[in-house]
């Protein structure tokens, strides 16, 4: 890289190249469903070879695509879809934000909401027990997925094709004595986690950890987020972790129901 690829921008520098790429997306968002190399060049100031440049490049990435009749560029599928991804997580996080508030409040436990990222989970919200002792965490922590009870839950959603794609050539890290370490007991565990609805975590990914957990679905039914409660075993273990399924899949459901998701009515006996 030589200095001609940086540009100060204020008490720092930037990579042209890349700045540039972003000013081009920028201005599919002003309400030109395509636009062409040379509108382009004349907006941002370009040259046509540096313009169309960037636009290759945007297009074997998959953010924009190329009209074959008018030649004009548009953006791909792709940034629709991180456009969706920011959505969701603004909706999640504003649907969010009273209830866990609320679950905090009345366990005086940890609160925490994470995503799916491949094999691990990443907890996007998260809310301090007030108690002196306590779990200690950041929201963007990760963990393996197999060993949390929010990533059972999550795995335990995906459709079975994803599933079987994530698992192959997994092997499973043992964090402790007590996580899962193979396969066929992750599988058989997940089935009945998708079953029962919630899922727990006891000194798998730590030794003297453990929380419950519950799907959060989106307004199509699909689910895409866990909510998990999480303390000290001395505090959570045995039938006073259980206590904690019911308002953890109430508070789940809640979230759900804020971010669309209708659940259909049970049907009665012997109706059709």
């Amino acid at each position: 890289m030589s200095d001609r690829d940086l540009r100060p921008v204020g008490d720092t520098q930037v990579l042209a190249s890349v700045s540039n790429a972003a000013r081009l997306l920028k201005e599919f968002g002003k309400g030109d469903r395509e636009i062409g190399v040379s509108e382009l060049s004349r907006r941002l100031g370009l040259g046509k070879s540096t313009t169309h440049r960037l636009l290759h490049t945007l297009t074997v990435e998959k953010l924009l695509e190329q009209d074959a009749e008018t030649g004009s560029y548009r953006l791909a599928l792709t940034m629709h879809e991180l456009g969706t991804s920011v959505q969701s997580a603004i909706d999640l996080h504003s649907a969010a934000n009273p209830v866990i508030e609320q679950l905090r409040n009345i366990t005086k436990e940890t609160v925490q909401i994470a995503v799916l990222d491949g094999r691990h989970v990443v907890y996007v919200e998260r809310r301090e027990s007030p108690q002196t002792i306590r779990l200690f965490g950041r929201v963007g922590h990760r963990n393996d997925a197999h060993a949390t009870s929010t990533g059972k839950v999550l795995l335990a959603h995906l459709p079975a094709e994803e599933l079987d794609a994530l698992l192959a050539g997994w092997r499973l890290p043992r964090k402790t004595q007590y996580t899962i370490s193979d396969q066929a007991t992750l599988r058989a565990q997940l089935l009945v986690v998708r079953s029962q609805g919630w899922a727990e975590n006891v000194n798998e990914s730590e030794v003297g950890v453990a929380s419950i957990a519950a799907p959060i679905r989106d307004t199509r039914g699909t689910v895409v987020a866990a909510l998990s409660i999480a303390g000290p075993l001395t505090r959570m273990e045995g039938a006073t972790l259980r206590r904690y399924v019911r308002p953890v899949t109430e508070a789940a459901a809640a979230i759900s129901r804020r971010m669309g998701f209708a659940e259909a009515p049970a049907r009665k006996e012997g109706s059709r």
